[in-house]
């Protein structure tokens, strides 16, 4: 049977093992209770950054390849397409060039061999000293001091005509500024009045360089 000595002492442990007595305020239990729930919800957030953060080494940024294409390939692809497209434009004009060149030199050759090889007895010197208008260089020269020392005199004393034709002409190679080209001509020579005509059928390369914007003769050989 519990006496009341025994009741009494009970009754005081229980009350000291309370945080709070009877005479604790109202307004500092309400405040220890916010207290204690901030601290739950703390605790909470910091776990959820934890599994955020988690998550986040989980799963890596995926990498913008948008800007990587913006940035990195497409600059380079443009790149390439200009410099192809700037290298087949130079072909296109180089070979239009080269075509250019091969015409003109051939046309230039064989006007220039119709002009060397025609004289008559009475115009020889005024052809042939036009003639000379159409060389360059050694071979210019060299044509100078033919004529005037055996061509020109020879057609004034035998009567002698001449009167050249070219019949086929090719280019052998052609560029800007120097061209070859193998003509085939067909020349009739007449010496004296009424002689009778010799024809020959030479075949000759010349040699062209552009000077001065035009095509000149620097070399002129029989094949």
């Amino acid at each position: 049977m519990t006496t009341l000595r025994e009741h009494t002492a009970e009754t005081s442990t229980h009350e000291e093992d309370s945080p709070f007595d009877e005479t604790t305020p109202a307004a500092e239990l309400e405040t220890a209770a916010a207290a204690e729930e901030a601290d739950e919800h703390s605790a909470e957030d910091v776990s959820d950054d934890s599994d955020g953060d988690a998550q986040t080494n989980r799963h890596p940024t995926p990498i913008a390849w948008v800007r990587v294409l913006a940035f990195g390939l497409l600059p380079g692809i443009a790149l390439l397409l200009a410099l192809t497209a700037g290298y087949f434009k130079w072909v296109d004009l180089s070979g239009a060039d080269e075509s250019q060149a091969r015409a003109e030199s051939v046309r230039a050759a064989s006007d220039d061999a119709v002009a060397l090889l025609s004289y008559g007895p009475d115009s020889a010197e005024k052809e042939l000293d036009a003639a000379r208008e159409r060389l360059t260089g050694e071979f210019k020269d060299a044509y100078t001091s033919l004529t005037r020392q055996v061509v020109i005199p020879g057609a004034k004393q035998k009567h002698i005509m001449a009167a050249a034709k070219v019949t086929a002409a090719s280019s052998v190679s052609a560029t800007q500024n120097h061209a070859v080209v193998l003509l085939f001509v067909n020349q009739t020579v007449t010496v004296g009045d009424g002689g009778t005509p010799t024809d020959t059928q030479p075949v000759i390369r010349v040699t062209l360089d552009k000077v001065g914007g035009r095509w000149l003769v620097s070399r002129f050989d029989p094949v």
